[in-house]
């Protein structure tokens, strides 16, 4: 009898997350077109500096290797750094993402002296051109001097993450010198119809032929440079891309919000995939391995429409988040399916009610007294520096 394969291992789930994405806050002083979480505002309800040490506590107990952070912009946050030393410290590893606003010389340095930490910072243009249209103006020139910044420190293995675009996938080579430049790592990800996103997927998705250069590109540089996954659904193309290839959400990934609102996937910010929250009983670890929509995420998958489809172990579907937030079908083909299933889906919605995240924190919303009242605070500037609380 020939031993599982560890992905089988994985659908059924794990005892603890291998890693979890943690959006610190909603606050940002960017407004990116494409932000996955509507980032904009600082929700008031955030977890407070207390909570979020229960939650590293918990995460240590756990075993759980490393977490993502993000945001929002993590690093407004008044307690990041805080934090940061609090989680290392427990011997819980940090991948924080960043547009790189508060990268000085001198934070490059601290970080650099942390072999616990790793560094993503944001770019989706390799010129400012292209990634000022989506990020903002000047934050190309935030970046670049974040990574001079940590170049400088001496900080290895740092990133620059990028989310592609039809704008950026003529510009791979030169994200790749890029980061040579800076002896930083490359990490690509896939742009997602979620938050701000879902209003300019259709036009900024890559296009079929894209696709397909994207691939041929991931194939070329092999283990180099990293995808986090995020491009499973193109190895039905042929040849499987390294990494997991598979959806992990609620299986070994999950991610929790800046109100410890717990998600199944870090790009599924709505009601349908909220598991539980770390401030109900059993905290984290009883949304972990107690919650019905885990346990259903983690019970044998059919693979639908797709399961007569010969690259479906190869691409199990594609993503969960891609088809919801484009209407699609969760047992259905995903909406970037490369033998273009999920292009008919799209042409065939009509009139179909596409879903909307839970909440848009880019303009000043409404917050109920649900769990803490409302303060000031969350009308501020996002790099006005608040006291500690």
């Amino acid at each position: 009898m020939s031993a599982p394969r560890l992905t089988d291992l994985f659908e059924t789930g794990l005892d603890a997350p291998i890693c979890l994405t943690w959006e610190l806050t909603y606050a940002c002083n960017l407004a990116c077109a494409h932000c996955l979480s509507s980032s904009g505002r600082r929700d008031p309800r955030e977890l407070t500096t207390a909570e979020a040490k229960a939650v590293i506590d918990e995460l240590e107990a756990m075993k759980v290797f490393y977490v993502n952070i993000g945001g929002g912009e993590p690093t407004v946050r008044p307690d990041f750094w805080e934090l940061l030393d609090y989680a290392t410290a427990h011997r819980v590893g940090v991948k924080f993402s960043t547009n790189g606003v508060r990268i000085t010389p001198e934070a490059a340095r601290r970080l650099a002296a942390d072999d616990y930490v790793d560094v993503q910072i944001s770019l989706d243009g390799a010129t400012e051109e292209v990634n000022d249209a989506l990020r903002g103006p000047g934050s190309y020139a935030t970046a670049v001097r974040a990574l001079e910044n940590l170049a400088a420190a001496g900080m290895k293995n740092f990133k620059i993450s990028v989310v592609c675009t039809r704008h950026n996938i003529p510009q791979l080579g030169a994200f790749k010198a890029l980061a040579d430049r800076y002896g930083a790592q490359l990490r690509l990800t896939r742009l997602r119809p979620s938050g701000r996103g879902a209003d300019v997927w259709d036009e900024l998705h890559p296009t079929a032929a894209q696709q397909r250069e994207l691939y041929d590109w991931l194939v070329e540089h092999g283990e180099s440079v990293l995808t986090g996954d995020s491009f499973f659904h193109l190895s039905a193309y042929g040849e499987a891309l390294p990494g997991l290839n598979l959806c992990g959400a609620g299986r070994v990934v999950c991610l929790i919000d800046p109100v410890g609102d717990v998600y199944a996937c870090p790009f599924a910010i709505h009601e349908e995939f909220l598991a539980g929250n770390v401030r109900d009983r059993g905290g984290f670890a009883g949304v972990w391995r107690e919650s019905e929509l885990f346990a259903e995420l983690r019970s044998p998958q059919t693979g639908g429409a797709c399961s007569s489809c010969s690259f479906y172990d190869s691409c199990k579907g594609g993503c969960m988040a891609a088809k919801f937030f484009t209407g699609l079908p969760l047992d259905g083909p995903d909406p970037e399916c490369v033998r273009g299933f999920g292009e008919t889906l799209l042409a065939e919605r009509g009139t179909v009610e596409i879903p909307r995240p839970a909440a848009d924190h880019s303009r000043k919303v409404f917050v109920p007294l649900s769990r803490r009242p409302p303060v000031p605070a969350c009308d501020e500037s996002p790099l006005v520096r608040e006291g500690a609380r």
